[in-house]
């Protein structure tokens, strides 16, 4: 996106507790720049939502060990149906889930007609459009 300006909501589609991997977020972190260490790799969406290796276009472990300090962390919590909107520069993430309770969320996020995605700044390609649709048409 040319501009960092669009929004994220996470549904909740089972419970959320604090302890089966929900998403954590740093409130108040969309209003600080923070530049990725190493290079994403092409392709990674397919590993990013399962693991994360260390320098894959994320911010290093000083970065977000400050960034905590700063603004601290909070856990999104809530029964199935539940929601939470968030801008989409807050840094944000989940880990993963060990317990026997199941953990799903459904991820939407909102852009802009007037912020068309243009070629990527850091990648070879775009995202698949199932990922993130190119299609601007506005409704009607």
């Amino acid at each position: 996106m040319p501009t960092p300006r669009a929004l994220s909501i996470s549904i909740a589609l089972t419970e959320n507790y604090g302890y089966n991997g929900g998403l954590m977020i740093m409130p108040g972190s969309h209003k600080t720049f923070v530049s990725c260490a190493g290079e994403t790799p092409d392709d990674y969406y397919r590993e990013s939502l399962v693991t994360h290796v260390p320098q894959t276009g994320s911010p290093d472990e000083d970065t977000l060990t400050r960034m905590c300090a700063e603004f601290g962390i909070t856990t999104f919590r809530g029964s199935a149906g539940s929601a939470t909107v968030f801008d989409s520069n807050c840094m944000h993430g989940s880990n993963g889930n060990i317990t026997p309770l199941p953990r799903s969320n459904l991820f939407v996020v909102f852009n802009s007609i007037e912020n068309t995605p243009v070629e990527p700044f850091a990648a070879g390609k775009p995202r698949p459009s199932y990922l993130g649709s190119r299609d601007f048409t506005p409704l009607s």
